[in-house]
């Protein structure tokens, strides 16, 4: 009930995707802006964009599930309660099960048959332990009364939609654990609607889940400026994997296999191809990838605090030209290398205070100022990828609150980030293209089965989305 209330409160306040997980904004964050040229936009502001990562768990809560709950029987003896735990941040699978009310001895034996099977290291925050206790004796009511949660009988845990771990108590009280495959039904889903404030909201309102939607934000954030690019009248439409249970249920949504924005009326289509080297990525319809080699906006949960050019300095109180952008955030927010490449300075330079320069090839650097510390790692020399986490926001150098300072540096002259023409990604050629060419015929006539405009379940071979 906790949980639905949370999610209950992220409908109604809107919510910014970010690498942290979901950050709740007010209504007050739904802000009209005025674009280049001078039209209104729409955007849910500030907008989070670039490298996804898993979010931490909300909540530490305790729900006893009353469908689990069997009819007590000559044969089956005592009702089960099942009680789902969820991992809070630091806690172990030790400190779960004790939480639980499980005692040490049994504990300890159902730790170690779990270990059998999956490695308890690998349990993350907001992950969930489904308990099983043998209800005490006591009538029928005896399960709901009695304070004891009753003797242990092991536990669940899913570590994928695809899989359960079950640890089990036997007769002679030993334990032991088993990888158990779930049977799922997958199917693909279409949703298709107009955007009149927000694509946030435009998707929300239609029920497209919120990975979903992180993910087509994601795939989308090469080439679009979420606050200045979206105006009323925009449209979009995704096609996402679902897959249920047995019993009907959702229990995963993601894995966008098609998205489509249509701004100013420019579609812009976008297919899920595997390459030949197994990569997996987004492409035109023309086989055009639509990552391109540096990002825009190398950190997540960031307000665009200041633009490119002229401005009254902060500091010094005069005006000066800005040849970077800066991007406001709590201090110690991790920055992402805005590209593969090597790093070719980090330290500290004058009033940039902690900087880092990155050499992506020939043409192109990437520079982030005013940072209050770099990742492990990071020197001159290092060899960084895309994404990879390469420093934290801080206010070091001329600085006035914590923050990002970002340049894109073009045969060694700034430019404007959120402007410039970044170099292009992967370009599909030959055998290869004509691969993807046929891929995409086939995935256009099986999206046109759906139905428009709302969602539909229909049965397809899909490929995995591991």
């Amino acid at each position: 009930m906790r949980m639905r209330t949370l999610l209950a409160a992220g409908a109604f306040f809107g919510v910014v995707l970010g690498s942290a997980g979901l950050v709740l904004k007010t209504p007050n964050h739904l802000n009209k802006l005025a674009g280049d040229d001078g039209e209104p936009t729409f955007a849910l502001a500030p907008l989070s964009l670039g490298h996804p990562a898993a979010a931490a768990g909300l909540a530490t809560h305790r729900i006893i599930h009353p469908g689990s709950r069997e009819t007590d029987t000559a044969d089956q003896g005592p009702a089960v309660i099942s009680a789902t735990e969820i991992i809070g941040p630091g806690e172990t699978l030790a400190g779960v099960l004790a939480r639980a009310g499980v005692t040490g001895a049994d504990a300890d034996a159902a730790m170690r048959a779990f270990t059998g099977a999956y490695d308890p290291r690998r349990l993350l925050p907001g992950q969930k332990i489904v308990v099983r206790f043998r209800a005490p004796q006591g009538g029928p009511d005896g399960p709901r009364t009695s304070a004891k949660p009753g003797t242990f009988m092991g536990f669940g845990f899913e570590p994928d939609f695809r899989h359960e771990i079950v640890v089990k108590r036997h007769a002679d009280n030993s334990f032991t654990a088993a990888k158990e495959a779930k049977k799922v039904k997958r199917s693909l889903a279409r949703v298709a609607a107009p955007i009149t404030s927000s694509l946030y909201l435009a998707g929300e309102a239609q029920g497209l889940p919120a990975n979903v939607l992180a993910e087509l934000i994601r795939i989308y954030s090469w080439d679009v400026d979420f606050q200045r690019d979206i105006r009323a009248g925009d449209a979009f439409e995704v096609t996402y994997e679902e897959v249920r249970d047995e019993a009907g249920r959702l229990v995963h949504a993601g894995t966008v296999h098609f998205a489509a924005l249509t701004l100013s009326g420019d579609r812009r289509p976008l297919y899920r191809f595997v390459t030949a080297e197994g990569d997996v990525d987004y492409f035109d319809d023309k086989g055009q990838g639509a990552r391109k080699a540096l990002m825009r906006t190398p950190i997540d949960g960031a307000r665009l605090s200041s633009g490119f050019g002229k401005r009254r300095h902060p500091i010094l109180g005069y005006t000066k030209m800005h040849r970077g952008v800066d991007f406001a955030a709590s201090r110690g927010t991790p920055i992402y290398a805005a590209g593969d490449g090597v790093v070719s300075f980090a330290g500290r330079k004058g009033g940039y205070g902690n900087y880092i320069n990155i050499r992506h090839n020939g043409r192109y650097h990437t520079a982030y100022a005013h940072m209050k510390g770099f990742a492990r790692g990071i020197s001159r020399g290092k060899r960084v990828r895309q994404g990879e986490v390469i420093g934290y926001v801080g206010t070091t150098g001329r600085s006035t609150g914590p923050h990002l300072h970002y340049e894109i540096l073009v045969d060694g002259r700034q430019v404007n980030p959120l402007s410039v023409r970044m170099p292009s990604g992967r370009k599909l050629t030959g055998k290869e293209l004509k691969r993807f060419l046929a891929a995409k015929d086939q995935m256009d006539l099986q999206f046109a089965r759906l139905n428009d405009n709302q969602k539909a379940d229909i049965q397809h071979d899909v490929a995995d989305a591991r």
